[in-house]
């Protein structure tokens, strides 16, 4: 069993999910530039987020924050881990087939769910329609995801976190091929989704194969381990839930003005780059690396663990904060702004991000704070705090929407999540010294905090002077790349020189993956 490296960990994961997240940007930057923010690009992504969303449930959500803390504990204490992959697998797969066949039926009344304000014109039947192809991609992502947990308790990184670039090549691809051949747009990308799933779950089973857990479909078994798992997981779906209420919410409050459903999905997309990097690397390596070390009782190391996932994520996403609050409409206008993209779609696109950026620290620590819990198999504690998260959620978006339209989505989005750390880590004290945080933490946030206000005055400043370049045609890329280089290389100088992250550190880091 390879040992997990935390950082080197993360550095793999977060390179990854970013060339992942870039192809994203290509994938978006062409649906967008294609389809604009009209009905069929609406409906689309829609379609495309009913799986999605129901995945947190199956996959990274319930099942997984359920299913790795076990079968890490049973690697460190040598048990036969390979038998509960399998019953897990072949569960999983058997609820998933009888719950794709159920939404197929169901398509019409899920679209309502998700976006009631649909009913009114085309969007709704393009909406059902593409949803019902999309669908099937629930059964090979969340089988894809129980796979990536193996490889990632096992201290294998690099497969499970290329698998998501696939499905952007997919997308780009099919793109590109339906332009040219004139086939209809939505339908091609609606079509991409199931077939880009198939080739992740392919490359993750190979390579959980060759790591010595070649799992196959097999009659599944109530097993002890598996009444273990499901009482752990029950707690898990039901705050898997309650994120997607939040996020049914936001989606019914765009609904009701159009093109707000796009807006918020563009402005979405940016923000997801440093959260996905940062957040998702540091999930998929925290949770598992803690789990091994609460099995071999290293409180200690346990606790080194969480302060240095903790650091590194305020590190990279407070910087990332302030940037998508200073210079959001820059950032959009270069990058979407095209074809049937305006010029008004950017401007209110880019005050949705401005509201996402200011949660990203949020979003980010949520994901260093709940391991905590998941380690130790509580799942009931996150749900209560998340139940809490949605009434904010709802009184605030639904609340606001008739004084600030569409951004009350956002909003709320935003305080749910800064509700959830605020509950988590309070919620965190009475666990013990692993979740306490150490002197470096303490001795590195306030600089780090210090190095992003000197980044977004500097930024904020050459944005003001790049203002006519970022305008032209033929130089505005150059610009904005210019515009992100400079205000990388103030944050990492100024980092530098008030201790908040050496270089000489990440040097190390690098060198030792």
């Amino acid at each position: 069993m390879k040992p997990i490296h935390l950082l080197s960990g993360f550095f793999t994961v977060g390179l990854w999910t970013l060339a992942s997240r870039i192809l994203g940007f290509v994938r978006d930057i062409a649906i967008v530039g294609f389809l604009g923010a009209g009905p069929v690009a609406e409906a689309f992504f829609v379609a495309f987020s009913l799986p999605n969303m129901f995945r947190r449930f199956f996959a990274e959500g319930a099942f997984n924050m359920a299913f790795v803390p076990i079968f890490s504990k049973k690697l460190e204490t040598h048990e036969d881990a390979h038998r509960f992959a399998q019953e897990a697998f072949s569960s999983l797969a058997t609820v998933l087939i009888g719950f794709t066949v159920m939404a197929l039926l169901a398509m019409p009344w899920l679209v309502i769910a998700m976006a009631s304000g649909f009913l009114a014109d085309q969007r709704f039947d393009l909406a059902v329609h593409y949803g019902r192809i999309c669908f099937a991609y629930i059964l090979f992502i969340s089988l894809a995801a129980l796979l990536s947990g193996v490889l990632n308790a096992t201290g294998r990184f690099a497969a499970a976190a290329a698998a998501p670039v696939l499905l952007n090549v997919f997308f780009v691809g099919a793109l590109l091929l339906g332009a040219s051949l004139g086939w209809p747009l939505g339908a091609t990308l609606a079509w991409t989704v199931p077939v880009g799933g198939l080739a992740q779950l392919a490359l993750v089973w190979i390579a959980a194969a060759r790591a010595g857990f070649p799992l196959r479909l097999s009659r599944p078994r109530m097993t002890p381990d598996l009444k273990r798992l499901a009482i752990v997981a029950a707690p898990a779906a039901l705050a898997g839930g309650v994120v997607q209420v939040n996020l049914l919410i936001g989606r019914q409050v765009a609904s009701f003005f159009e093109g707000a459903i796009a807006w918020l999905s563009v402005a979405d997309r940016l923000y997801q780059l440093p959260l996905g990097v940062v957040a998702i690397a540091i999930g998929v390596v925290l949770l598992p690396d803690l789990s091994r070390r609460l099995a071999a009782r290293d409180t200690a190391g346990g606790r080194d663990a969480f302060n240095r996932a903790a650091e590194i994520s305020l590190a990279l996403t407070l910087p990332a904060a302030i940037a998508l609050a200073v210079i959001p409409l820059p950032l959009i206008a270069v990058l979407f702004q095209r074809g049937a993209f305006t010029a008004g779609d950017s401007a209110a696109t880019a005050a949705a991000l401005a509201i996402y950026g200011f949660g990203l620290p949020a979003f980010v620590l949520q994901k260093a704070l709940q391991p905590l819990f998941f380690a130790r198999e509580d799942t009931k504690t996150p749900f209560y705090y998340a139940v809490v998260s949605m009434v904010v959620n709802a009184v605030v978006a639904v609340g606001l929407a008739p004084f600030i339209g569409y951004l009350a989505a956002a909003v709320g989005t935003t305080l749910a999540a800064w509700t959830m750390v605020v509950q988590l880590w309070f919620g965190s004290r009475g666990i013990g010294e692993a979740a306490a945080l150490d002197a470096r933490f303490l001795h590195r946030l306030p600089r780090i905090a210090t190095a992003s206000a000197l980044m977004g005055a500097a930024l904020y400043a050459a944005a003001w002077a790049l203002t006519p370049a970022l305008g032209l045609a033929n130089w505005r890329y150059l610009a904005l790349a210019g515009l992100v280089t400079f205000g990388i290389a103030v944050y990492f100088a100024a980092a530098h020189l008030l201790g908040a992250l050496p270089l000489g550190h990440i040097r190390r880091i690098l060198r030792r993956r």
